[in-house]
């Protein structure tokens, strides 16, 4: 029973691993056409910003195949690629809407003659890569904040531990002198 157990469960990991082996990086392919291969969706710049454009590009549609894109899971909606200059690759490009939440979004295309359907991967972002933030405002910990922003506040604060350090050094010097409290 055992062995059978660890046969089984070893067939599994096997089979697993040759499926993750196997996974495209990039785009995959749904059913329809001829089944041959080289058919990914590119999205160009991979990660955006809200507001930002994409282009996409396929050559899984053959020689100056037309195909309708699909950018609504980004709430862009849908667009069209055609046929470009270059051998058999089809480009189109839609805008990222700015209500675009941050996330990975899948972007589809249906290839007109084949009824291929491709898919690739869009990442929203909320900075452009190789943008820095850096943090703006006050850090809100619970400690101090009791005399505000106000200058002169502050001023009167600081004014008011000099006073304390001082009175608590002269009173310490006493004690040391032997002259008592």
């Amino acid at each position: 029973m055992r062995r059978t157990a660890r046969l089984l469960t070893g067939t599994a990991l096997a089979v697993a691993a040759a499926g993750l082996v196997a996974a495209p990086a990039h785009g995959t392919e749904d059913g329809g056409g001829d089944g041959g291969g080289g058919g990914e969706l590119r999205v160009h710049p991979s990660s955006v910003v809200p507001g930002d454009r994409a282009a996409v590009r396929t050559t899984a549609c053959g020689g100056n195949g037309t195909a309708a894109g699909d950018a609504s899971a980004v709430g862009a909606g849908s667009f069209t690629l055609a046929g470009t200059a270059h051998e058999g690759e089809s480009a189109g490009e839609f805008r990222v809407p700015p209500s675009a939440q941050p996330g990975t979004y899948e972007i589809a295309a249906m290839c007109a003659v084949s009824g291929r359907r491709i898919t690739g991967d869009l990442v929203v972002t909320l900075t452009s890569p190789g943008e820095q933030v850096y943090p703006r405002g006050s850090v809100k910990t619970g400690v101090g904040g009791a005399l505000g922003p106000d200058p002169v506040q502050t001023a009167a604060g600081v004014a008011a531990l000099a006073v304390a350090a001082a009175g608590g050094t002269w009173l310490l010097h006493r004690r040391a002198r032997g002259d008592g409290i």
